[in-house]
């Protein structure tokens, strides 16, 4: 099945969105006015480059307010609407979207419509063009697909047929099933995005926040088997305003689009009734990690991170063989500190290691999703680990999980080192927790969920000292993944954003009071917060002087509580160390605001 994208989805000169979509892979673009308007290229050039890209010229768009008028406004919107079939023309384009009537509808009347989309449609065929009539969302009179394919229907013209939008569709919460009444002839484009699940006007929504398929709340996979179901085997288009994909780099949106359509199409063919075919080109299946492997952390001298870790009850389990790079360990969990290539680079989470149920089928499945591969120099006797590249610029690695109690082969590598220190108080990584900048956000979710498998849960913001940090959490379904993603303020650079690895004890006092004794400094917490987690959940006065005593935070839900430390930051790294009791699945969040301002306490001395 053919791939085209709306150009108002990507940033850049008309011509340098031509060239980004081509060399994404893109079988096909929509051409949207405005940028045409702006061009210094005629339509004619405009053909000839999309000729010589390789491009498709699927839709020109978008011609507005048209039926539903006064006999005297038609008059002039027929003489409109034959300047911009002229335009499509000359584009070599066969089908103009119109919308429907938003500004300038006077009759409320489905037969009205119809005969002025009828009129509107001979003057289409003496340009050699169609109209695919599109149900907006705030629409006056149309805001329904059902309604808009009834006056289609009504028209019963050759050259009228409608188009079919996600956003418009899912977006008023329209039962997308009544699709498939509707004759595939007739359905003369498809137009996809996705968008968070927000409560705001729809017309606002829709220009500012809609998403490529995968990072939203719409059920992109239903709709689109809807679609197919009628046999329409048109292009999936995307069509996707965004402020910030208006502002990023071209060439790297497309891709990202790209990958968003593939990953698409391999939920589309999953469905019931739908199942795969030349129109659906298979993605390779890939099971989604089973736990974390290993944590890199990279600088060009870790020495301050070897430190802390031993403070922290970590050996030092050996020394890579042919590089800088070192391995501490406690129990089954591993800590890598690489200073290979690290020149001027502070302590930063570099690399995060995932154990995946087949290495090679998650290497296929990356491949297949366009994920740019992540390139470590590997030796004959040394073993080669799957990678990629997320969109902040963390490498992911991934290895075939080994049998329980048996360590990767690649812990072999490392020599000289301490047997893995083991007092059974650490479970394993707990969460490791990003930071990623504002305009890559929504890709990082795109790249976890298709690559990966996770899922995505629900944004929530936590209030700082210098704004409000979102934070989303990309998790497997039984929480042996969890990586929570943190966008900082636009105030703040994305350095300035500390990422931290969060283990998981079997007694985080014991751990915290063991620490205290090895010399570990804390992260302080204020006395006004042990006041209020006296006051809040009604902890016996013991328990809060232990809380306060060892700088310990607290936090409980129905399901469980929760009592994590954090440690101090190096570089733009710290850790921090939780226990779970009961079922408690969250991540304490409302002591994020003490965390964050403790965190610049220290930052400014």
């Amino acid at each position: 099945m053919k791939t085209s994208i709306a150009t108002v989805s990507i940033s850049g000169s008309l011509v340098e969105k031509l060239h980004a979509c081509a060399d994404a892979g893109f079988d096909g673009v929509e051409i949207f006015e405005p940028d045409l308007i702006a061009s210094d290229h005629s339509p004619e050039e405009i053909r000839g480059l999309a000729r010589r890209l390789g491009l498709s010229l699927d839709l020109y768009q978008p011609l507005r307010d048209i039926e539903g008028v006064d006999e005297a406004t038609f008059t002039e919107n027929l003489r409109r609407a034959a300047a911009t079939f002229a335009t499509a023309q000359r584009l070599g384009i066969g089908t103009v979207l119109v919308c429907s009537n938003v500004a300038t509808a006077t009759v409320d009347s489905v037969e009205h419509s119809a005969e002025q989309l009828r009129r509107l449609g001979d003057v289409a065929a003496r340009y050699d063009v169609k109209v695919a009539f599109e149900a907006l969302a705030w629409g006056r009179f149309v805001d329904d697909y059902r309604r808009a394919w009834r006056i289609v229907e009504l028209a019963d013209h050759p050259s009228v047929g409608v188009c079919l939008d996600s956003f418009h569709v899912l977006s008023r919460r329209h039962d997308p099933a009544a699709i498939e009444d509707i004759p595939a002839d007739k359905i003369f484009y498809l137009q996809l995005a996705d968008a968070p699940a927000l409560s705001m006007d729809v017309l606002s929504w829709s220009r500012h926040h809609r998403l490529f398929p995968g990072e939203g709340d719409f059920d992109l996979a239903t709709f689109v088997a809807h679609v197919l179901k009628t046999g329409f085997d048109g292009p999936l288009s995307l069509e996707v305003f965004n402020d910030t994909f208006r502002q990023t780099d071209p060439d790297r949106t497309a891709v990202h689009a790209l990958r968003s359509l593939v990953w698409l199409k391999d939920k589309v063919a999953d469905l019931p009734g739908v199942g795969r075919g030349a129109s659906l080109t298979p993605v390779a299946d890939a099971k989604p990690p089973v736990g974390f492997d290993f944590v890199e952390l990279k600088a060009e001298d870790t020495s301050d991170v070897e430190i802390l870790l031993e403070q922290l009850g970590f050996v030092p389990s050996g020394r890579h063989r042919t590089k800088p790079v070192s391995l501490w360990t406690s129990g089954d969990v591993r800590i890598v500190l690489n200073e290979h290539q690290a020149r001027d680079l502070d302590p930063h989470v570099a690399a995060v290691g995932l154990q995946v149920p087949d290495a090679d089928a998650t290497s296929r499945r990356a491949a297949d999703l366009m994920a740019p591969a992540a390139y470590r120099r590997t030796y004959a006797a040394e073993q080669a680990l799957g990678g990629a590249v997320a969109p902040d610029g963390t490498e992911f690695f991934w290895v075939t999980a080994p049998p329980a109690g048996s360590p990767p082969p690649w812990v072999a590598e490392f020599e000289n080192g301490l047997p893995p220190a083991s007092d059974g108080l650490l479970r394993q990584v707990d969460h490791v927790n990003l930071a990623v900048p504002w305009q890559t956000s929504d890709e990082a979710v795109l790249f976890l969920t298709s690559v990966f498998g996770l899922s995505a849960d629900a944004p929530t913001e936590v209030a700082g000292p210098s704004g409000l940090v979102r934070s989303q959490v990309m998790r497997t379904d039984d929480g042996s993944i969890r990586l929570p993603l943190n966008v900082a303020p636009q105030v703040l650079e994305t350095a300035d954003m500390p990422q931290h690895v969060a283990f998981a004890c079997t007694d985080v006092v014991a751990v915290a009071r063991a620490a205290r004794a090895r010399g570990l400094r804390f992260l302080a917490v204020p006395d006004n917060y042990y006041d209020y987690v006296a006051g809040r959940f009604g902890v016996d006065a013991d328990t809060v002087a232990e809380l306060r005593e060892l700088d310990l935070l607290y936090d409980r839900s129905p399901d469980g509580t929760f009592v994590h430390f954090y440690t101090r930051t190096v570089g733009s790294v710290f850790f921090e160390f939780v226990q779970r009791v009961g079922d408690y699945d969250g991540y304490g969040t409302d002591n994020a605001p003490v965390r964050l301002a403790a965190q610049r306490v220290r930052s400014t001395g």
